[in-house]
């Protein structure tokens, strides 16, 4: 199970996502939207997201911080 996170440079909501699963020591794999422009295409265009963070959890495309929706995805995973 992978979890994507979708980020940029200077988004104080996507630190706060970092920081909450490093405490709940879940690993994901990150794409910062800044420096790569295929993940920023991705981002856009496949998932129909325009702003960070985007993640994608157990193939549910989750926009902003939706804590219950977050959560709730995580505890299909576990």
């Amino acid at each position: 199970m992978q979890i994507e996170l979708f980020t940029q440079d200077g988004c104080p909501p996507c630190e706060f996502l970092k920081n909450y699963f490093k405490e709940l020591n879940i690993s994901y794999v990150e794409y910062n939207v800044s420096k790569d422009e295929n993940a920023k295409k991705r981002m856009m265009f496949e998932l129909d997201s325009f702003s960070t963070p985007t993640l994608i959890i157990h193939n549910e495309v989750i926009r902003g911080v939706q804590m219950e929706q977050i959560e709730a995805a995580l505890q299909i995973i576990k």
